[in-house]
């Protein structure tokens, strides 16, 4: 069924699919979903569930798409100290390189100050994972949103830390998370607070990151070397109510954004599209009623309908496909 959805544009995509990946589940509370499709086709989604985020209860869940039904969820990966006591799990990211295993990237720890990056793998679409890999000391992953696979295969991790203020950096593997290099960060913290970047690729082939500020506005910093170096911070006219966003260039070279939109709350929760990454259209409201509708991630899928999966209320994850 398909509610509550508002066009705001006639270029507005056009709704192929809207539903719940689950009724029902063994935790009462979720949020920070990711998804990614596998080289068999099918979709594969994570969140973060337990009794309430920073819980130590809370897990990895994960569930998947296949001849058009979702599983029911099944808990993934939990959190351990060196001493095996539990701890909370946060911000799952999904990724398939174009090379290499299917990748799961997540997060233990008490809090953003203190959490540190893990890593498990697949070589069988997701069905089946390697034992949980604890990345090196000041590497942390991709913090919220997926890599971007650099022509020569690297992996661009977009990152963040809340320790020193909120600041953004930038991470590189090239052999699938066994080895890591890392940028400094590429703002104080203190101008503008940011976290949780988006990475999109411009015509010019140079990087634009964009993500989630404490100023009321998305930001936006471009790379011309491939992500090493970047440009000073600057506001888009985008809103943000400092919740997390997410954004892709398509194959067509647009830009499509899913932000709150909002200077404040995490509601209405909009689809935003650009055709040069600068300038950005309110397509689309996905959400607008009372409650959190928040955290997304977004793909496009090889036939080119793009996915979008999403918290709602913090009591299940949303799926929606939309055609461009």
């Amino acid at each position: 069924m398909i509610v509550g959805l508002v066009y705001l544009s006639n270029s507005a995509p056009t709704v192929v699919r809207s539903e719940f990946i689950y009724e029902s589940a063994p935790f009462p509370s979720c949020h920070a979903s990711t998804i990614c499709e596998t080289r068999k086709g099918e979709f594969l989604a994570a969140w973060f569930g337990g009794t309430a985020e920073s819980n130590p209860d809370v897990a990895i869940y994960t569930a998947r798409l296949k001849d058009g039904k979702w599983s029911p969820p099944r808990e993934t990966a939990k959190g351990l100290d060196d001493q095996h006591h539990r701890l909370p799990c946060y911000n799952p990211v999904l990724f398939q390189p174009s090379k290499g295993p299917l990748m799961l990237f997540y997060k233990v720890g008490k809090g953003p100050q203190t959490w540190w990056g893990m890593l498990m793998t697949s070589k069988d679409h997701g069905n089946t994972w390697s034992e949980s890999t604890r990345l090196p000391v000041g590497i942390f992953g991709p913090i919220k949103n997926k890599p971007f696979e650099l022509p020569d295969h690297t992996l661009l991790c977009p990152s963040s830390t809340e320790v020193d203020g909120w600041r953004v950096h930038f991470e590189f593997t090239k052999d699938f998370g066994k080895t890591w290099t890392r940028t400094e960060p590429i703002n104080d913290g203190k101008q503008i607070g940011a976290i949780q970047p988006s990475i999109l690729r411009l015509k010019d082939k140079s990087l634009r990151a964009v993500g989630r500020t404490q100023q009321g506005f998305v930001f936006a910093a471009d790379s011309r070397d491939q992500g090493k170096t970047w440009s000073p911070m600057t506001l888009t006219k985008v809103r943000n109510p400092n919740s997390g966003l997410d954004a892709i260039t398509l194959r067509d070279g647009r830009h499509v954004m899913i932000d709150n939109g909002t200077p404040t709350g995490r509601t209405p929760l909009n689809v935003f599209v650009s055709n040069e990454g600068s300038t950005w259209n309110d397509v689309l409201t996905l959400e607008s009623e009372p409650g959190e509708y928040s955290y997304p991630s977004v793909i496009q899928a090889q036939d080119g309908t793009v996915h979008f999966v999403y918290t709602w209320r913090r009591q299940r994850i949303k799926h929606v496909v939309l055609r461009f």
